[in-house]
């Protein structure tokens, strides 16, 4: 087997950590920051939308979401994530990372714009609209996942490869944080200007007409950073591995890295030999694929599908959590504009704790411990938490106990992130050839969000309790908090044995890992 790697690559994989490395991560992890800012940004606002479009003077309760309403807000996005990943990331693979890259970003600043500038006033127009943006607003966030994976991998040399591509991941928690932070600024500011009595005071006036605003702007202000960052995504080169390996223009790849890396580097002569060989050039559909790949696109699926029904049915337990707490007061003894301003104030909260710090813990240990000890470990720890929070529910749940129900909810999620979340989105970006990368990435990260939707709303109806007088308005019995809690630590504990189907990247070369240098093999 000879172990034959394309000059320009090697100069790649041994290239010092240097500026362009942190300007990719930068203009890859903008996008994500987006990504990440427009899906939860949501979550702020749906009270505030029952509030204002759902309002019943007769209730005793503020207006809500009615069931169905609140699972297409929620979900139509994820749903056009889901699809956008499938397609551009067989797009990515067909004509080039950057050109697409440009497309999605696009239509990521046009959708948030236009998902905060929804139609009429009636309730049927603004969500009807409101969710079609949101929908091909997924869509290019869905693109998102396989370029920006694939193009930090791409750039990355060999020592820190994971470390970078975890960085522009780890913008996710930095999105989340600063949905949280525009939240509480937006809320303060119009609470300042337009106060208003509580719901119990007044029903009509404690949500000021004002109010409308507050949600268009939280939601309009995602294109704000995609929109700082097209400039220089424009001006990225075409990465050398798709110039050299896909589109075998080898000259064109050499001058590009030429003036990324800030060195002369030569063609050299064999280097033409090695794009030639017609043994690489198998598809995705092929047995030569399947032999060489099979398993390990198996793990990367599976694991990420697992890990998203965990990871997104914890917004469903977020509010419980949150009123358990106390953090969150009874809805009628606040104004509108409070009730946002405590959401706020609470998913920032939680995000500080344990969501960020895990993204980074991430990002310092991945090049040391390698993706494998970090992905079991975390699915383990994920899988013990879940249980301690589930067998004795109801100890956790009595006043007294509250702040140690925070304190394991906040560590499920710290290993979530220095864990699965993070970890099945690196390995695909580096296990399979350069010609199929993004497309497999796009194929993973699908099967993930097809998890998000199952958490999402497959556990909206299992948490709801099992007596019929005490479901939420409009849904049928479920299975209750409780057994969605031991189902979860089961799906995490599944998620740990699928992940020794996925092999370790750590220290290898692109080449090295998806075979590209060995036809021979």
């Amino acid at each position: 087997m000879a172990e034959e790697q394309l000059g320009v690559l090697k100069a790649l994989d041994v290239a010092k950590t240097q500026l362009y490395h942190f300007t990719a991560i930068v203009i890859a992890g903008m996008g994500f920051f987006t990504d990440a800012y427009d899906l939860f940004c949501v979550s702020l606002v749906t009270k505030l939308l029952g509030r204002i479009y759902y309002f019943n003077p007769l209730s005793e309760k503020p207006g809500s979401l009615p069931p169905h309403v609140a699972a297409a807000v929620n979900g139509v996005a994820l749903c056009g994530t889901l699809a956008g990943q499938l397609f551009f990331g067989w797009l990515g693979d067909k004509l080039g990372r950057k050109k697409v890259y440009g497309v999605t970003l696009i239509m990521m600043i046009l959708c948030s714009v236009a998902s905060g500038l929804s139609f009429g006033n009636k309730a049927k127009g603004v969500m009807t609209t409101l969710c079609f943006f949101r929908f091909w607003l997924g869509f290019g966030i869905g693109g998102d996942y396989p370029l920006s994976a694939t193009i930090m991998s791409e750039y990355a040399n060999k020592k820190t490869r994971g470390a970078f591509i975890a960085a522009v991941f780890a913008m996710q928690g930095v999105g989340i944080l600063a949905g949280g932070f525009v939240g509480l600024a937006v809320s303060s500011i119009f609470d300042k200007k337009f106060p208003s009595p509580t719901y119990a005071v007044d029903r009509a006036l404690s949500t000021p007409p004002q109010a409308d605003y507050i949600w268009r702007i939280i939601v309009m202000f995602g294109a704000l950073p995609a929109a700082l960052t097209y400039y220089w995504r424009m001006k990225m080169p075409e990465t050398a591995r798709y110039t050299a390996l896909v589109a075998k223009n080898l000259k064109q790849a050499t001058q590009d890295m030429s003036k990324v890396l800030q060195v002369e580097l030569e063609m050299e002569e064999r280097d033409e030999d090695i794009l030639k060989d017609p043994r690489l050039n198998y598809g995705l559909f092929s047995k030569e694929f399947l032999k060489r790949h099979g398993l390990p696109l198996l793990g990367c699926t599976t694991t990420w599908f697992l890990l998203d029904i965990a990871f997104y049915s914890q917004n469903l337990f977020q509010k419980d959590i949150f009123s358990a707490i106390g953090w969150i007061p009874k809805a009628s003894t606040m104004n509108a504009i409070h009730e946002v301003f405590k959401i706020a104030r609470a998913q920032t909260l939680i995000a500080l704790c344990s969501t960020v710090p895990g993204y980074w813990f991430t990002v310092a240990f991945i090049d040391i411990i390698g993706r494998f000890a970090i992905q079991l470990m975390g699915f383990f720890m994920m899988t013990v938490f879940m249980f301690a929070i589930a067998f004795p529910y109801d100890h956790w749940i009595k006043p007294d106990n509250r702040i140690g129900f925070v304190v394991m909810y906040s560590l499920t999620f710290f290993f979530a992130n220095f864990g699965p979340n993070a970890t099945t989105f690196i390995v695909p970006a580096e296990i399979f050839p350069a010609r199929l990368r993004s497309t497999c990435h796009g194929i993973s990260a699908a099967t993930g969000k097809a998890g998000a939707i199952v958490g999402a709303f497959g556990f909206l109806y299992a948490a709801q309790p099992q007596d019929k007088t005490k479901t939420d308005a409009g849904y049928p019995p479920g299975i209750g908090v409780k057994n969605s809690l031991i189902m979860l630590g089961v799906i995490n504990f599944v998620g740990m044995l699928f992940t020794f189907l996925v092999p370790e990247p750590k220290g290898k070369s692109l080449e090295e890992l998806s075979g590209e240098t060995e036809a021979d093999k």
